[in-house]
């Protein structure tokens, strides 16, 4: 009883205060905040206490601690501005000691034109940018009812010479409660160490004195760039089935998010599943954000196995950006 009104203190202290202070653009690697998987973009992002597949590496890792099969997945985003988005995700159930996994984040652009003023159509260079993260997972159910688990990832950004790079950590909880089993989850993500461009981009020229004349003016230097948090997201949410029989359920979920860079906000989704095989979803994503441009999100998805242990997943979702046009997300994933 002392553990679940933790939680519950825990959850109502994320949701309040909307009014806060919004610091939009004040974090490095912000493709650490595009959320992956289509089955939870579909409800919305509202999946902290749902985080019962290989997604759960970035929603809740401590979700990984319910799953009895080895698992792997892929999700593929078009995302804004025809930036390329995917990632990669393996689980590994090791029975009583729980479940490792490995996950590959990657977000990248085609070559670009470098402009200058001098030269505003090209100067005859090329230059892209583009960010990894590589994770490595572990979770453990300490209870028949409580799980707990971590990601230890490194994460680079790279624009033309210039790279950055950091260690971070996200730590999350699950707890299943009696109470028509209703599930309560907690995550930290992106806890690490600031990042700071270098490289040979940031090599000059200086006179170290003006003043005097016949001095070597062109003392090699280095500029020094500033240092940018990570994305810090605090997650709590809770999820429940509503409706449930041996092949049909329906889930609802909501989520209270906490972002370092943002105003806190909600997300709610649902999830019917109709005999095990057609998955229909539907949420929405950023309520009460400051100036948002998210909204509706819908998602659909199909499962089929491959006699008693393999089981093959499609999953679509789709997403509104207002103003910003619309994405479209596409996973596939395999339990064996």
């Amino acid at each position: 009883m002392k553990l679940k009104f933790i939680f519950l203190i825990a959850f109502i202290t994320s949701v309040q205060s909307y009014g806060g202070v919004s610091a939009v653009g004040t974090t490095a690697a912000p493709f650490l905040e595009i959320e992956i998987g289509s089955r939870a973009i579909g409800m919305g992002g509202a999946f902290v206490a749902v985080a019962d597949d290989a997604n759960a590496i970035y929603w809740n890792p401590s979700g990984l601690a319910r799953l009895e099969k080895n698992e792997v997945t892929f999700t593929h985003i078009e995302w804004l501005a025809d930036i390329n988005f995917d990632f990669v995700g393996s689980i590994f159930y090791l029975g009583n000691y729980g479940a490792i996994g490995m996950s590959l984040t990657s977000l990248s652009t085609a070559d670009m034109m470098v402009r200058t003023i001098e030269e505003p159509e090209g100067n005859g260079e090329m230059f892209s940018f583009g960010s990894i993260a590589l994770g490595l997972s572990y979770a453990r159910a300490l209870t028949d009812r409580f799980s707990m688990g971590f990601n230890a990832k490194y994460i680079q950004e790279k624009i033309w010479h210039m790279t950055a790079s950091s260690f971070a950590i996200d730590f999350g909880t699950l707890f299943i409660t009696h109470f028509n089993d209703l599930k309560i989850g907690m995550s930290i993500t992106n806890f690490g160490m600031d990042m700071m461009l270098s490289g040979r981009d940031v090599i000059v020229y200086h006179d170290i004195d003006e003043t005097i004349i016949g001095n070597n003016e062109l003392i090699t230097a280095n500029l020094t760039t500033d240092k940018w948090p990570l994305p810090l997201t605090y997650r709590a949410g809770l999820a429940m089935d509503i409706l449930s029989s041996k092949k049909n359920h329906l889930t609802i979920a909501i989520d209270a998010v906490h972002p370092n860079n943002n105003t806190e906000y909600l997300n709610m989704g649902m999830e019917w599943v109709l005999n095990n095989i057609l998955f229909l979803r539907g949420g929405y994503s950023s309520l009460f954000k400051r100036n948002s441009e998210e909204g509706l999100t819908l998602g659909a998805g199909i499962q089929s196995g491959i006699g008693r242990t393999i089981v093959f997943r499609f999953d679509y979702a789709f997403a509104v950006f207002n103003r910003l046009g619309n994405t479209h997300r596409i996973s596939m994933g395999m339990d064996f």
